[in-house]
Formats: C-alpha cells, structure tokens, sequence
C-alpha cells in the first residue's frame, strides 16, 4: 500500500493548542508525541528554538503529527505570549477544535481569554484541560467555574457551555477525566480528542483549495507554505493557480510536499483533503490566499493579520566601538536581513525607503526577539525608543489600549495601583484569590511601555503581569513615564572603579571597572530625573601625603547589566540602544554636549 493511499482512507482530527504563557500547552503536546511513540527521544521537545529553551516560553506555532488507534491527529502548538497572538488567530481557522489549556491555580488569564474569544466565535467546541492539579496552591474546582464563567460572559451557545474537561498533571504525562480517577498516563486526553473532535472532511474529488495559515523558509526551496487542504489532492509538478488578496491569479508548480509526522517532516508525492502540509514552489505565496487547480474556483474567505501597535528605527550601528563585534554591519546586510524576516514573520512591517528602517511589531517582546535573533546572527545595529502608534478614526486621534491582569501579594497592591494609575491605568475588576489580590486594567500601551522592570521592582520579584490588546481608543494625553535621568560619559576610555564609587550614590550604573567607553555613552542613571555629564575614567590623584579618610576601600554595588529587553524598557526618546554580538549598550543620538545643546535649541525654537 503507498504511503499517499494509506493517508487517503485514514481519518484525520486538526486541534490546536491553545492557552495562556506558562500553563503547560508544550509539555502537553510533548506528552502526547512521546507517548504515542511519535518521539522516542524525552530530551526532544516542540519548543526547540534556543530563545525558546531560554525563556521557557512558545514563540513560533508549530506543527506534529500522532497516530493513535488508526486515526491521524494533526496537533498545532500555539504561542502563548500576547505579542504572538495574531499566529494563534491564523491557525484557529485551520483546525477543527481546540484544546483550551487553563493553570488549576490561576485560572483564565488575559490570553486565555483572547483565544477563547476567537475560538467560540469560529464555532469550536472547546475541551478544556485544567492542568498542573498536582501544585500546592492548586484548585482545580475554582479554575473550573471561573471557566464556566469566562465561557459565558463570552458568549458561547448552550453546546459550547457543554464542554468536556480533563484534569492533568502534563509534566508527568497524566490525564484524568475525574479528579478521583486513577491514571498514569495521557490516553484519557486523547480518547476524548476521538470522541469529540469531528473528523475532517476529506472531499478528495472536489477542485482543489489549499489555504496556507503560516509560512517557512528554507535556504534551498524559498517560502515554505504551512495550510489545510480543505478540498481536492496536491500532486508534485502539475499546474496550480494562486489566488492573490489582491484579486490576482499567477500560474506555478508544486516542487516539494512534506506531512508532518511527529514533530519532524516527511516528503510525499501527493497529499490529500483534510490534511494540514507543507508545500514549496509559490515564492510569492502569502497568508490567507488559495491555492487550487482550476483557475474558475472560488477562492477561501482571506484570513487577516492583526496590525502593529508599536514602531522603532533600526538604524546601523554609527558609534565609536562599531565593527568591533560584528560581522554584519553595513546597512544594505542589515535590509537585506529584515526583508527576509518579512518571508516568515508576518506580524511585523517594515519601511525601506528612508535611510532607518522603521520597523513595526505587536509589542515589545516581538520586537526584542528579532533584535535578538540579529544580534546572536552577527549583526550591529542601533533601534531608537519604541513608539505606538496612533491611528485616525473619524478625525479623533486614537492609540492601542491593552488590558493588564496583575496577581501580587496584598501588601504590593497599592504600589502597583499608584504607578498604574500614573500612567492613565483604570482599574476595571479586583479580586481576592487565595493569597493574592487580582486587579485588572485598561491601559493605553504608551503607559505600559518601560513598566515590566518597575513592577519586577516593586513586587520583589513574586508578581505576575500579563497583558493582551484590546484595540484602538481615544489618545489619553501626555503620560509621564521616566523619573529618572542618564548618566553621559563626557570621555572615552576605561571606566575606573574610583569614578564609579563617586558616581554610584547619584543613581544606579550600568557598567563595572574596566568597561570600555566612549563620549555620549550612558553609563548609569541618575535618581533627579535630570541628565547629567559624568567622567568614568577619572582616577584618583595621587600625592605622597596621608590624611585620615585618603585610603577609604572602594566598595562598589553590582551594576545592572543591560539586555535587549531591559534596554527597550528604559531607554529614553533622544537616545539609541546599540547591539552587537557581545555587548548591549546605551547611547545618546548626539554623542557630544555641544551637539545636544544644539539640538535642544533647534526643537525649542
């Protein structure tokens, strides 16, 4: 029997994954492929990206395959971040139904509650996974009727209200449909993934529609296209037509077809309805358009991509240390980089025609990561102070509001609602859970920019704060962010330790002895909130005479080593965070004083 015919006559179930950051959607999916024997190696895992392995997080949806009692469950591990959520949105059009993943200690989140939404709206039939029973502070009956609840104050019809539920311990590969039921292992979950997912249809003699959700690349094919078939068969080499958004047709060949089986892909030569593949030989080929066989064939309703709500300048790296580290450091390496980040990432846009490059994402987080990519790639570049942006709606300036849940300790409550409230935050719902009060926020995301380390700060490290966008309001005014000032060098050369002994009761430092600097560097923060221009190199004069103090020993605070994140968070308007491969640092956009002043002058008058 060929492998094309055995696909054929197989029933086929598509689910995603779905749920918020950090509730266990991966460990779920790599319980089900090891136990299904579609992953033999424990230590492989579907988050297989290093910034994923970092963070511990799920930043690209991917696609595996199961086969479990004769029936192919073509499964789709989502993102969990808000950043990421318009991949979550294109996929939940792809598949059949979903798997709501929901933390039994805390509950739907603000993610869970975003895909949740679109999901019902789509017609799935949810079953949801109350997972990490197993936690001290877990429970599992809280976490149900506060599902029940999400489900219903979003709208679900009396079937959707009817959903299954299965408690698991996904770390341990268990899944129970009863809380007192014994179980060692994840066959419960996937019975009931039989039992309640409807087969895909497979129309296999109708004209062909493939519709792709995501894209690839490959160094040797070009654009991958991940979609469904949702009628017909794919065949290697014979013409097909792709149906642009823009009413366009263009004519090609299919070269390459691959399924997915287990979390690896397998060339075939045909494919068939039903099915989720991967195919190559559109280089042109973009999310939501079609792809079928007869040029007279309707196209599939087109699948839209949530927009940016934040831009910055990539410019190249113009400071005194550029092209020490990197390898990639001229501006035609660095657009020819962004454009093909443009060939997978479809949640970012990107302006070529001016000198910068302004480049447009869904958060800080989506930008940090491509930054990040780029730097562990070899490139240098400098990005100015993230932005939002605003759009006219009927002639009223609008900007992008998010909602923000904060669980802290009650004793941090306060501070939190004080800073929240500063930056034009309205507390919408509070609650008590457990320990920890809940509170809940509208706020626009120019307010929520730089906040992440202040609230780390203030909730010493145990809060949580998760946020999702919830589209365009009326512009609030000017909010006031930045209490502090920078540090400027005014001299290039190595930073002494007796500089910064001086210099460190004036604010916190970012650099240590023996840093290298120049002039225009930011070497620290200053608590006045007003700039001020140090000497880091500055030694100590030396004499042949003692005196009573001369001698102090210079005790130095740690420095607050920058990231790619904690610089986006505190960088301020008139200066650029510069990458390289081995350093991130702060800068200012006029290095000398005199061109600073120069430039204040111009924008005043």
């Amino acid at each position: 029997m060929s492998r094309g015919l055995f696909i054929f006559i197989m029933e086929i179930r598509n689910i995603a994954i779905i749920a918020h950051v950090d509730h266990g959607k991966t460990t779920l999916t790599d319980a089900i492929m090891q136990q299904t024997g579609a992953v033999t190696d424990e230590s492989i895992s579907m988050d297989s990206n290093v910034l994923e392995l970092e963070r511990g997080i799920t930043i690209y949806a991917k696609n595996a395959s199961v086969l479990y009692k004769g029936t192919k469950i073509n499964i789709v591990d989502t993102p969990g971040h808000s950043d990421f959520g318009s991949e979550v949105e294109r996929v939940l059009r792809s598949i059949d139904s979903v798997i709501l993943v929901v933390d039994a200690q805390e509950g739907p989140m603000p993610q869970t509650k975003y895909v949740l939404k679109k999901s019902l709206e789509l017609g799935h039939k949810p079953i949801v996974v109350i997972n990490k029973i197993d936690k001290h502070a877990a429970n599992p009956d809280w976490a149900y009727e506060q599902v029940f609840q999400l489900f219903y104050d979003l709208g679900a019809t009396d079937e959707q209200l009817d959903f299954a539920v299965i408690y698991s311990i996904s770390k341990l590969g268990i899944a129970k449909r009863n809380l007192t039921d014994e179980s060692n292992n994840i066959t419960p979950l996937l019975d009931m993934i039989l039992e309640k997912v409807s087969p895909a249809k497979q129309n296999d003699s109708a004209p062909l529609r493939f519709q792709p959700f995501n894209l690839g690349y490959d160094n040797f094919l070009g654009r991958l296209a991940i979609g469904r078939i949702y009628d017909g068969t794919i065949d290697l080499k014979k013409k097909y037509y792709l149906k642009k958004s823009n009413g366009e047709t263009e004519e090609g060949k299919i070269r390459k077809i691959f399924i997915f089986k287990g979390s690896n892909r397998e060339e075939v030569e045909s494919a068939f309805s039903g099915d989720i593949v991967m195919i190559a030989g559109f280089p042109d080929i973009n999310i939501g358009e079609t792809i079928c066989d007869d040029p007279e064939t309707d196209p599939m309703p087109n699948i839209t991509i949530d927009e940016p709500t934040i831009t910055l300048d990539f410019v190249v790296n113009n400071s005194p240390f550029s092209g020490r580290d990197g390898k990639y450091v001229t501006s035609a390496q660095l657009g020819e980089r962004l454009k093909k980040e443009l060939e997978v990432n479809v949640g970012l846009k990107i302006d070529f025609t001016k000198n910068e490059f302004k480049v447009s994402g869904r958060g800080e987080l989506h930008i940090e990561i491509l930054i990040e990519n780029l730097r562990r790639e070899g490139y240098e570049l400098q990005v100015s102070a993230p932005n939002v942006i605003i759009k006219e709606i009927d002639g009223i300036k609008n900007e992008p509001f998010e909602e923000v849940t904060v669980d802290v300790k009650d004793e941090f409550s306060g501070v939190v609602i004080e800073k929240l409230s500063k930056r034009k935050g309205i507390m919408t719902h509070m609650d008590k859970i457990n320990d920890q009060t809940r509170m809940v926020f509208e706020i626009p995301t120019r307010g929520l920019l730089g906040f992440r380390g202040e609230f780390i700060s203030d909730t010493k490290g145990d809060g949580i704060m998760c946020a999702t966008v919830i589209g365009f309001k009326p512009f609030v005014g000017e909010i006031v962010k930045r209490s502090v000032g920078s540090m400027v060098s005014m001299a290039s050369g190595k930073a002494l330790g007796y500089s910064l002994f001086n210099l460190q009761p004036r604010g916190s430092l970012y650099i240590g002895p023996a840093t290298e600097v120049y002039e225009g560097m930011v070497v620290g923060n200053t608590s006045k909130g007003l700039d001020m221009n140090v000497n880091p190199i500055k030694g100590k004069q030396l004499t042949n005479m003692r005196a009573s103090g001369s001698d102090e020993a210079i005790t130095l605070t740690p420095p607050r080593n920058l990231s790619v994140g904690i610089g986006l968070e505190i960088m301020s308007e008139d200066e650029y965070l510069e990458v390289t491969p081995n350093s991130v640092r702060l800068r200012k956009k006029y290095l000398t004083e005199i061109e600073r002043k120069r430039q204040s002058r111009s924008l005043k008058s």
